[in-house]
C-alpha cells in the first residue's frame, strides 16, 4: 500500500509537469511559425506549483531548488521514459531536404524508434534564435553545474569534431527511479557498473581482530559518521581533502572483505566491492570509462567503495618502456584523481603492502594490517564458527588446535564448513577429530604447506 501511494503522489506530480511541458512545445512551435499565442515567450509560462507535495518529485524539485531552465531540462529528459509521444512532432521531416529539421537536433536509439532529446533539441525550444540565451543555457551541461556534480543529468560524450549540444541528454538511473517508483533501486553488476554490492550476516561484534586494528577501524567509523559536521559545521573543507581513504592489507582469509562489509552494516552504507584485476581492460581507454561510470553513479550517495586486488593498477611500476607502460601509469594517474574527489569512503585493500607503490601511501589516511590470528584470535574463530547444532567428539581440543595450527579466519571457517558437510553426510551431527584434521590438511595442501 505503501508502494503505491509513493507511485501514484509521483504520477500526479509529474503528469502536471507533463502538461507543463507540452505547453511549452505548443508555444515554441507557435511562435517558430510566426502564429498567434498567448504568451510572448515560452518562459512565460509558468511551471506547477509544488508547495505541499510529498511526492518524491516534489520533494526533489524543491530541495534542489531548480529554477525554470533546469526544471524544464530535467522533463525533457523524463519525457522519453513516460511519455516518450510527446517528442513525435520533432519526427517532421523537412520538405526541401527530406531530413529531419537540423534545428531540432536529436537522435535515435539502438532499440527506441522515438526521438531522443539532445542539447540541440533544448537550445531549440528554450531559445529558439536567441544566440546570447543559447550560450547562457549551457551553464546546465558544465561540470560544476549540480547536474553534473550530483549525477542527476548529463550530457553524451561525443567525437571532438562535433558540436558539442549533439549528445543525447539523458536523466541518471537513480533520479528515474525515484521520480517512477519512489525509490532508487540498487544497481546490478554489469559492464556498465563493474561492481557488487557487499553484505554479510555477520555483526560487528563477531569479528575478531586485534585491538590496534579495532581502534583504526573505529576511527573509520567516527568518521562516516561525522564527516559532514566535520566539513561543514566545523570549516574543515578548507584545509582537508574530501573523503576517506584507506588501505587494508593482510593475508587473504584475515578478514579484510568481511570487515568493509560490516563497517557499511554498521553505519548503514551499501558497500559496493570492486575487483581491479577483473576490471583492468587491455583495451586502450575502456578501464577509464568503465571507472568513470562507477564514480559517476556513486558520487553523493554515501556508498563505500571496496577496491579489492588494489595491486592490479597500484603495484609497483618500472620504468617506462613502451606505450604499454605510459597507458598503465596513465589508468594509476586517473584513478587516483577520482578517488582523491570522490567525498566517501574508498578502502582498497591488497595481500602485501609491499606490492603497492609507495608513492601511493600519503593518499591514504589510514593503512591498517590485518595479521594471521593469534592462537588466541583462532580459538575463538574455532569455538564460534561450529553451529551450536553440532557435537565435537571427545578428543577434540580446540584450544590445542589453534595453538598447533596457524591459519587465517578464512582457512578455519572453511575447515567447519569441510567438517560440518562430512557430519551431514554421515547422518550425524558429530564432529570429529579426524573431520578436522582432513580440513586441515586441505587447507595446508591449497598453500603448498605440511602438516
Amino acid at each position: 500500500m505503501v508502494e503505491k501511494t509513493k507511485i501514484a503522489a509521483n504520477a500526479a506530480d509529474i503528469d502536471r509537469e507533463i502538461a507543463w511541458f507540452r505547453e511549452i512545445l505548443k508555444t515554441r512551435s507557435l511562435l517558430n511559425a510566426k502564429k498567434e499565442t498567448e504568451y510572448k515567450s515560452v518562459y512565460d509560462i509558468s511551471p506547477p506549483q509544488l508547495n505541499g507535495s510529498k511526492s518524491a518529485f516534489a520533494v526533489f524539485v524543491n530541495s534542489h531548488q531548480l529554477d525554470f531552465e533546469e526544471r524544464f531540462l530535467l522533463a525533457l529528459a523524463l519525457v522519453p521514459h513516460v511519455k516518450p509521444e510527446l517528442l513525435d512532432m520533432f519526427l517532421v521531416k523537412n520538405e526541401l531536404t527530406q531530413q529531419i529539421y537540423t534545428e531540432f537536433g536529436g537522435k535515435h536509439g539502438k532499440n527506441h524508434n522515438g526521438f531522443i532529446p539532445t542539447g540541440e533539441t533544448a537550445m531549440f525550444i528554450l531559445a529558439g534564435n536567441n544566440l546570447e540565451q543559447r550560450f547562457s543555457l549551457q551553464r546546465c551541461f558544465d561540470g560544476f553545474h549540480k547536474f553534473s556534480k550530483e549525477n542527476i543529468l548529463s550530457i553524451e560524450e561525443i567525437d571532438k569534431n562535433e558540436p558539442l549540444l549533439s549528445g543525447a541528454i539523458s536523466i541518471s538511473q537513480e533520479v528515474l527511479d525515484l521520480f517512477t517508483i519512489g525509490e532508487a533501486r540498487k544497481p546490478n553488476f554489469s559492464p556498465e557498473f563493474p561492481a557488487k554490492l557487499l553484505s554479510t550476516k555477520m555483526e560487528w561484534e563477531d569479528l575478531i581482530l586485534n585491538n590496534h586494528v579495532m581502534i583504526q577501524l573505529n576511527e573509520i567509523e567516527t568518521w562516516v559518521t561525522h564527516h559532514h559536521k566535520l566539513m561543514k559545521e566545523w570549516g574543515m573543507e578548507k584545509i582537508l581533502k574530501p573523503g576517506y581513504k584507506s588501505l587494508f592489507y593482510g593475508p587473504p582469509g584475515t578478514g579484510k572483505t568481511t570487515t568493509a562489509a560490516l563497517l557499511g552494516k554498521k553505519t548503514n552504507r551499501d558497500v559496493y566491492r570492486i575487483d581491479l584485476s577483473q576490471m583492468v581492460s587491455k583495451y586502450i581507454g575502456e578501464t577509464e570509462k568503465n571507472l568513470a561510470r562507477l564514480f559517476d553513479r556513486a558520487e553523493n550517495k554515501e556508498w563505500i567503495l571496496f577496491f579489492d586486488e588494489a595491486d592490479a593498477l597500484f603495484g609497483k611500476r618500472t620504468s617506462t618502456r613502451d606505450a604499454h607502460d605510459r597507458y598503465a601509469n596513465q589508468q594509476v594517474s586517473y584513478l587516483l584523481q577520482r578517488i582523491e574527489d570522490f567525498d566517501g569512503l574508498v578502502i582498497l585493500a591488497t595481500n602485501l603492502k609491499s606490492n603497492i607503490d609507495e608513492a601511493f601511501m600519503r593518499r591514504f589516511q589510514s593503512s591498517i594490517n590485518f595479521p594471521m590470528p593469534t592462537a588466541e584470535e583462532r580459538f575463538k574463530i574455532w569455538n564460534n564458527g561450529f553451529s551450536k547444532s553440532v557435537v565435537l567428539d571427545k578428543p577434540t581440543d580446540l584450544n590445542e588446535i589453534a595453538a598447533k595450527y596457524e591459519l587465517s579466519g578464512g582457512a578455519i571457517i572453511n575447515v567447519i564448513q569441510h567438517c560440518s558437510l562430512r557430519a551431514l553426510a554421515r547422518e550425524s551431527n558429530l564432529i570429529t577429530l579426524n573431520d578436522i584434521m582432513e580440513g586441515i590438511k586441505r587447507e595446508y595442501h591449497k598453500n603448498r604447506r605440511t602438516l
